[in-house]
């Protein structure tokens, strides 16, 4: 389960939106055992790229030290699909570096955003619930 303020995801979202036609990407900062986000970092997609993302390593070690400082960890990534559903492609699980994250797909292809949250544990995907506070 994961758990997000309204206020941080629009963030994403706007986020995600703000980056088309290139897909988005970001971290999310929180706690691992609630699944509860406190914030997001969003980075920039190296990978510059409609079809994949790459999140910008130095960003992520930079986000992962203020992090902990802050007592938090990294507890997933969001990206956007431009012209899909929100559903991890083969490539994303392929991906996919830690079996106890939570992967955020917020999916643009249609009118209204859609914003779905996965495990992603050997290559076995598993949408999670996303409670919005």
């Amino acid at each position: 389960m994961l758990t997000i303020r309204h206020e941080t995801q629009l963030e994403v979202i706007a986020h995600c939106v703000s980056c088309v036609p290139e897909e988005a990407c970001g971290l999310l900062i929180g706690d691992y055992a609630s699944g509860l986000v406190h914030h997001v970092v969003p980075t920039e997609n190296v990978a510059h790229s409609a079809m994949v993302y790459t999140v910008d390593p130095a960003a992520f070690l930079a986000a992962d030290k203020e992090a902990a400082r802050a007592g938090f960890d990294v507890i997933g990534v969001y990206h956007s699909h431009t012209h899909t559903e929100a559903y991890p492609s083969p490539t994303d699980v392929g991906q996919a570096p830690d079996p106890g994250w939570h992967y955020v797909l917020v999916s643009l292809r249609d009118i209204v955003p859609v914003f779905r949250s996965y495990s992603i544990v050997d290559g076995t995907v598993t949408e999670e619930l996303v409670i919005t506070q």
